[in-house]
This record gives structure tokens, C-alpha cells and sequence, in this order.
């Protein structure tokens, strides 16, 4: 069966404690379980902040009540009708910056011993992404000895990312066990043609996540994966092309949307709409800049133009209905109500139908949108691109 995966959602607080500092306080494990079942439409969620404490008791709680109960083949079930894969995003520390990575394990036992592990490297381990006094290889070791899959995070954001900030190359962070690196997640600002600019990772497998910090941002980016079951082993077995389990497609915003998609000056706050590579701003001469996506990745691909592998996925550029012009709270709320949760409106509609809702101009934008068809304000510097205006 064909299900839709975000693999990279925060939690805000757990047992009423702050978790993910810059997260909403409304991302709890309970808000984030029904709004994916039945505002979003997703059928299988990764939770990335399960190494703290208080997020374990909460999950123990829901076990021992039956709220979730244990999946043979790894994860937990909420109603039979949404899996949760159990993960921590651990930030290394790496010769010149640090850079994060999301630990995966299909046990509640392996992760909470994960915990009890981790927690001796870093100074407060019931928040999430602290820093880990740890190298990539030594966080690999530790997670690949419990069980555990361990893949590379938003890879090319300028901050805390292997090649935004660190490497030139993720092989020079992992060494030996590059190879089992099975996938990497790119990034709000990064999609399958930049990565495939670069050779080591023709042979791995691109992830499009969410990172979500609020539960409306849940799904701005997501995996359509074909599998057997979704359970931990069938999901990571996609991740491989094992088994007649595989991704049949990435969906995600154009990188020209996300926050670090062109070089940008903090001085005279300009975002670059120069040739890239772009290392200085072209506006006041400033060289302390913020590299962007692109330019960064134009400054380190192997091919002027990008090479897929035959086992690649077709990516799909998509907006989020919070993006669209017109579209606000009270019209998501009438197009959830008619045809029950996003997933539906994008995948599951036409602009008859759509229109007979919400009327022919939203109902247009709304199918421009998910085949990435509006305008666009390029993004940069920590500042999202913007959908600017229905294309004529």
C-alpha cells in the first residue's frame, strides 16, 4: 500500500517541560498524533526528540495505557491507523562547526538506552538537538550498536549541516561508514537535482521532511512510500530498495521558498539574485555573508547539471496551503471540512470540485500550487521565499 511519510517532527514540551526550545508549545505528542491523522493526512511520523526524559515518560505513559502500543517489526500504532518511528536529532560536534543527525530505532527499550548513553555527552538531555561532545563516527558507532539507523539532517543548510557548514564531502565526516549511510534528508532549501549534483551520493536515498516547529507546519514536505507495512523495518527497508518497498516520490517546496536558498548580506540585508556561486554580497561588498544552498552547492558539485540514478524518485514541487495567496485559516477549515484532510485536498481533488468549495480563483491557486506552478520571491537568510501571486 502507498503511504505519506514525514520523518522529522519536534516536539515543543513533554510533561509540561520545554523540549524544543524554538518549537511551539503546542507540538505534544497527543496534538501532533491527531493532527496527522486527521488534519494532515499522514500515515507515518518520526518523532525526533525521543533521547529527552520527559518525552520517554510520556511515551511509557501512552504504552502502558494503550494509547500507542509496540509494532513487531518496530514503531508504535496510535488507532491502527498512524505509525510513530522513535528518533533523536543529535548535533555532533565536527572539525569546523557542528552538524545534526536524526538517530532512528525501531524499539522503545533501544531509544531510551540510547538516551542513557548520549546523556553522559551532552549537558542537558531533556532538550533537544543539544550539543554532543561527540564526532559523526562515534554518534554512528553508538547508534548502529543498539540497532539503530542514523541519517544525516537538512545537509546543506549553512548552519549545523555536514555539507552547509562542515564538509565538502559527508564522507570526510563518516569515513568508513559511508556506506551505511543509507539516506540523507536535504533540507527546506535543497531538492533532488541540486543533490544530484554530487557523486557520493548517487547511492543514497533523499528524504523530504518537514522539520516541523509547529503543528501547522507538519507536511510542508513529505515522502509517498510504497510499502508492504508500515512498520520500522518495512519503512527502513524502503530506504534500501529491499523488498518491493521503496519511495515512489519526494514532495516538497522549490528550494527557492526555503530560508537559505540564496546568499544573503546581514549588513544590508540583501538575498543574492547573482550567477551563483555567490560569496560576497554584490550589493555593499560585505564578504561576511550567508552562503546559500545553492551557491554552497554550486561551489562543491561534481556536475554542472545533475546525473539521477535509476533508482531515484521523481521529486514534486509543492506549496502548502498556508502559502497560497488567499487562502487563509477560514478557507483551509471549509476545504478540511468537505474533503477531510490536506493530503485529500492535494492529492485526492479537481478544480471542479475544489471550486464548487471555495470558488474558481482559490480553487486555480490551489492546483497551481501543488504542481508548483506560482511565482515566486526567492528566499535567503533565514527569511522564507514567498508565493507572490497566481501565474497568468
Amino acid at each position: 500500500m502507498e503511504y505519506f511519510a514525514d520523518l522529522h517532527i519536534h516536539i515543543g514540551q513533554a510533561k509540561k517541560q520545554p523540549i524544543k526550545i524554538t518549537a511551539s508549545r503546542n507540538l505534544t505528542l497527543d496534538n501532533i498524533y491527531d493532527c496527522c491523522l486527521n488534519r494532515k493526512g499522514i500515515n507515518i511520523i518520526g518523532i525526533v526528540d525521543c533521547a529527552s526524559p520527559y518525552v520517554l515518560e510520556e511515551i511509557a505513559e501512552q504504552l502502558k495505557t494503550g494509547v500507542v502500543r509496540p509494532l513487531e517489526g518496530g514503531g508504535l500504532r496510535y488507532k491502527d491507523k498512524l505509525t510513530i518511528i522513535l528518533g533523536a536529532e543529535i548535533e555532533t560536534t565536527e572539525e569546523k562547526s557542528v552538524a545534526h543527525s536524526i538517530a532512528f530505532f525501531p524499539y522503545y527499550e533501544q531509544i531510551k538506552e540510547f538516551s542513557t548513553i548520549v546523556s553522559k555527552y551532552i549537558t542537558n538531555i531533556t532538550l533537544s538537538s543539544q550539543k554532543a561532545r561527540l564526532s559523526a563516527k562515534d554518534l554512528f558507532k553508538i547508534v548502529c550498536g543498539l540497532g539503530g539507523e542514523l541519517i544525516p539532517a537538512h545537509v546543506f543548510t549553512p548552519f549545523k549541516s555536514f555539507y552547509g557548514s562542515c564538509y565538502d564531502r559527508l564522507s570526510l565526516a563518516f569515513g568508513d561508514n559511508i556506506d551505511n549511510i543509507i539516506a540523507v534528508e536535504l533540507g527546506l532549501s535543497a531538492d533532488t537535482d541540486f543533490a544530484d549534483t554530487i557523486v557520493e551520493l548517487s547511492d543514497k536515498t533523499f528524504l523530504s521532511n518537514s522539520d516541523a516547529h509547529s503543528l501547522e507546519k507538519i507536511a510542508r514536505e513529505y515522502n509517498k512510500m510504497n510499502l508492504k507495512f508500515p512498520d520500522f523495518n518495512n519503512v527502513f527497508s524502503a530506504l534500501r530498495h529491499l523488498d518491493n518497498n521503496c519511495i515512489i516520490a519526494n514532495y516538497g517546496l522549490n528550494p527557492k521558498l526555503g530560508k537559505y536558498h540564496r546568499t544573503f548580506c546581514p549588513v544590508c540585508s540583501n538575498i543574492s539574485k547573482g550567477t551563483p556561486p555567490v560569496t560576497k554580497c554584490l550589493n555593499c561588498n560585505n564578504e561576511t555573508v550567508t552562503l546559500g544552498v545553492l551557491d554552497r552547492i554550486t561551489l562543491i558539485a561534481d556536475y554542472n547539471t545533475p546525473i539521477h540514478p535509476k533508482h531515484r524518485p521523481p521529486y514534486h514541487y509543492q506549496i502548502p496551503l498556508e502559502f497560497i495567496p488567499g487562502i487563509g485559516k477560514k478557507t483551509i477549515e471549509k476545504l478540511l471540512l468537505n474533503f477531510g484532510t490536506e493530503m485529500d485536498v492535494i492529492h485526492n481533488t479537481d478544480i471542479r470540485e475544489l471550486a464548487e468549495v471555495v470558488g474558481e480563483q482559490k480553487a486555480g491557486n490551489i492546483v497551481l500550487a501543488r504542481e508548483g506552478k506560482l511565482s515566486l520571491q526567492v528566499g535567503g537568510g533565514g527569511f522564507y521565499g514567498k508565493v507572490l501571486n497566481r501565474n497568468k
